[in-house]
């Protein structure tokens, strides 16, 4: 059974349609953008592209034993990437803020499974896709998790068996 072993909730604001998790032990940079999808990912860094009309996201980093369930929500996006953090210490970086670290913590450094959802503000609309720039159909729901803010964020992270690479 999957255990929530840490939490940390945040508010940070995208700059240039990005807002990354990374580990602080990495030269942090932007992976190269990719059209086709929402998260960038490299060795030590996940990025979340984001419309430009967001602003201000409010986001909770879940840290768990093994895979978490799922929350039942309407989300507007799910992702899920592999990614090695060489030392487990995280931070959420921007381009123009810089790396402000995160109190989560994770159980040891090595390879981890992250699961991305978010969701939009359709009162505060409307946006923009990153990757079509199309105008985004909104689901209602997660009013509470909004907050008021543009964007909720959700990002569940679990350890995968060491040194096997998960499919």
């Amino acid at each position: 059974m999957s255990r929530l072993l840490d939490v940390c909730e945040t508010v940070v604001s995208p700059s240039y349609r990005l807002f990354g998790l990374v580990d602080t032990s990495v030269d942090t940079y932007t992976p190269d953008a990719d059209n086709s999808s929402w998260l960038l990912s490299a060795p030590g860094m996940v990025y979340l592209q984001v419309p430009s009309q967001v602003i201000s996201a409010a986001v909770r980093l879940e840290s768990w034993s093994t895979l978490p369930p799922e929350k039942a929500a309407h989300w507007f996006g799910r992702e899920e990437v592999e990614v090695e953090l060489p030392s487990g210490d995280l931070g959420i970086k921007t381009l123009d803020g810089g790396l402000m670290e995160v109190p989560l913590i994770l159980p040891s450094p090595g390879l981890y499974k992250m699961r991305w959802q978010w969701i939009f503000n359709g009162e505060r609309g409307p946006f923009t896709s990153p990757l079509s720039w199309r105008t985004l159909q909104i689901p209602p729901g997660l009013e509470e998790e909004l907050n008021g803010k543009d964007q909720y964020c959700l990002v569940q992270i679990w350890r995968t068996a060491a040194g096997v690479k998960a499919e």
